[in-house]
């Protein structure tokens, strides 16, 4: 029974890592279809999110019963916990990964306004947090969780100064406006993902030493 115990908690922390690793590809792969003007990417990243969809049921249901049938206690009990709301981060990922999805058929329907710089940038750092935030989860390392939440900060500055500069933009040309919005939304979307990374690494935090971190400001 308690090896069955342990393959059932081996089995969640599999799922989690697979609904992971798909919304790191569909971030991944619609701001490759911005970057490259490529439109035959977004159908994939609209597929895969019907992946991340049943995968956030069915690891919602596995969490409800390991509590329910197996009454976890102290650590996997906080385990579990983390694993039901890492899940719900990750599908909002997903969310945020189709809205750019929404932003890119728009986008790639006109002339590009400029090369776009800060938003890949911006798209690798929440990727990169992503990962870590996963590792940290695998591993229980919530020094690793610790140093990407400090990487949210990195994603910020670059999304104003996304803004900054296409507001640059708008104001000399006030026909730019509707391109320069829709990667303003981009940036935005980008930059919630950053911070859906951090909520995972803060419930990390609390599966591994029980200290709640959210709501803390900036961390030591």
């Amino acid at each position: 029974m308690k090896k069955h115990y342990s393959e059932q908690l081996a089995g969640l922390r599999e799922l989690v890592l697979r609904m992971g690793g798909l919304v790191e590809q569909m971030t991944r792969r619609v701001v490759q279809a911005l970057v490259e003007r490529d439109v035959g990417i977004l159908p994939e990243v609209r597929a895969m999110e019907t992946q991340v969809n049943q995968l956030h049921i069915e690891i919602d249901e596995m969490c409800i019963e390991l509590i329910a049938l197996r009454q976890p206690a102290a650590v996997d009990l906080r385990f579990i916990a983390a694993a039901m709301k890492i899940n719900t981060d990750m599908e909002r990922i997903g969310d945020q990964a189709i809205n750019i999805t929404e932003r890119a058929e728009v986008l790639l329907t006109v002339p590009p306004l400029k090369p776009l710089i800060d938003i890949p940038r911006m798209a690798d750092i929440a990727q990169e947090m992503l990962k870590a935030s996963l590792d940290a989860f695998v591993n229980g390392d919530d020094a690793l969780a610790l140093e990407t939440i400090r990487r949210d900060d990195e994603v910020d500055q670059l999304k104003d100064q996304v803004f900054r500069e296409l507001l640059t933009y708008m104001m000399a040309d006030p026909s730019t406006i509707p391109r320069a919005m829709e990667l303003i939304l981009v940036s935005r979307h980008l930059e919630r993902i950053g911070d859906h990374a951090t909520n995972i690494c803060e419930d990390v935090i609390f599966m591994v030493k029980g200290k709640d971190v959210r709501h803390q400001g900036p961390l030591a």
